[in-house]
């Protein structure tokens, strides 16, 4: 899984051989920093960094702290999964992070409706977290390709996010609430560890869609 643009997490132009995941939230200084890393994390655990070398993991946030390091007890929660916080640098997202993203994750709907307003096609590759989540439960992992072929796991991500879209229409969200990661900034330590428990379990069938490998594996 590279990581482009040390600290920053963003890259440059679209690469045919990349998939590339963009997580947004506000500030980019919690919540989608915390999502970023997890999931880098998790890629490099489940197929090492040469086979995650595909899989490109960013963040930004739509009122984002650019220049700004992460919060103090975002890089705490992050270690206390054994995820690396260092070197990361806030940024506010810019219409050319959703050009290139293949894959636009969000805390929020709001984030959602926010990525979508700015054009780009990025409807069918905007999703929230939890909705992306709840989506691609429902895929059978015997309809994607093999990541042992020769697309490798960049096929598998983009075929991922077509089938999800499809589906978006038809598996609804029982709430609202049921598509939001509330906001920890400015709360305790407690909270974020909160925060952080429920991003990680919202992210693990990601992963493991993404990469066609479990957790425990």
């Amino acid at each position: 899984m590279t990581a482009p643009d040390e600290g920053r997490g963003i890259a440059g132009p679209r690469i045919d051989d990349a998939f590339r995941i963009l997580h947004v939230s506000t500030g980019n200084v919690c919540r989608s920093p915390i999502t970023e890393r997890l999931t880098r994390h998790a890629l490099t655990h489940r197929l090492g960094a040469s086979a995650a070398g595909g899989l490109i993991v960013e963040s930004a946030g739509t009122w984002g702290h650019e220049g700004a390091p992460m919060e103090a007890h975002a890089a705490t929660v992050l270690s206390d999964f054994g995820a690396d916080p260092a070197g990361f640098i806030g940024r506010e997202l810019l219409d050319e992070h959703v050009i290139r993203a293949d894959l636009v994750l969000t805390a929020t709907r709001d984030h959602r409706a926010q990525v979508i307003s700015m054009g780009h096609s990025a409807g069918l590759r905007t999703f929230t977290l939890k909705e992306f989540n709840r989506l691609v439960r429902a895929i059978d992992p015997a309809t994607l390709p093999d990541p042992e072929d020769s697309g490798g796991v960049v096929a598998r991500a983009r075929a991922l996010v077509q089938a999800a879209a499809a589906l978006r229409g038809w598996l609804l969200a029982p709430s609202e609430e049921a598509d939001e990661v509330h906001d920890p900034y400015g709360a305790p330590i407690t909270y974020f560890r909160s925060i952080g428990d429920e991003i990680n379990q919202a992210l693990d069938p990601v992963v493991t869609a993404l990469t066609g490998v479990p957790a425990g594996a």
